[in-house]
Order: C-alpha cells, then sequence, then structure tokens
C-alpha cells in the first residue's frame, strides 16, 4: 500500500496507533483474496483523505494479524470498525457505498 494517508496496522502497531490513539480510528479489516475488500479498500483510501487530521484511517490483514481479528470477533470481511478510546463503539460489515461509511464516523465524531 502507497498511500501515505491510509496507516498499514498490524500486531506491532495496533496498540499504539489504535488503542492509545488521541484521535477516532477507522479499521478496515480486509484480506487480499477478497474481491469485496478491494472495492471498500479504494473507498477506505478516499475517506483517509477526506478526513486527514480528524481521524486517522487504516487497514489491517486479517491474514497477517488473525489475532486481532478474533478478538474484536471480525467473521466477516470486509468489516470497518470505528474506535473511540481505544474502544469499539460502531461497525459495518460488508462492501458498502461510502455516503454509508461517512454517515457512521459523522455519527460518532462529534466535533469538540
Amino acid at each position: 500500500m502507497e498511500e501515505k494517508d491510509c496507516i498499514i496496522f498490524n500486531n506491532d502497531n495496533f496498540n499504539e496507533e489504535v488503542l492509545k490513539s488521541e484521535h477516532p480510528v477507522l479499521v478496515d479489516f480486509w484480506a487480499p483474496w477478497c474481491g469485496p475488500c478491494r472495492l471498500v479498500g479504494l473507498i477506505i483510501d478516499e475517506i483517509a483523505k477526506e478526513y486527514q487530521g480528524r481521524i486517522k484511517v487504516g487497514k489491517l490483514n486479517v491474514d497477517e494479524n488473525e489475532s486481532i481479528a478474533y478478538r474484536y470477533g471480525i467473521r466477516s470481511i470486509p468489516t470497518i470498525v470505528l474506535f473511540k478510546n481505544g474502544k469499539p463503539v460502531d461497525q459495518i460489515i460488508g462492501a458498502v457505498p461510502k455516503h454509508i461509511l461517512k454517515k457512521m464516523i459523522d455519527n460518532n465524531i462529534v466535533s469538540n
């Protein structure tokens, strides 16, 4: 992944980048063999640019980071989870249009 706005989460950085983040974090749980994941991945890249500075956005490959996927009960991919203060506060399972993801984000990140 070459997107500079979208972070690649993994076992090594998940605690620091997601659980200890001061900002809300949108995590796309995906796998390279998943067709719908690739479609959602393009939307995730766009959201990372649009929400830059307000939330962190990244992707976690479930095949390479099984323990994290298991910890959050990820059974279907793509699953997009929004974390706030280190805890999951909302999620969407499956490929959905961009406006659905934006609505989930906007409903959970109230400007202070």
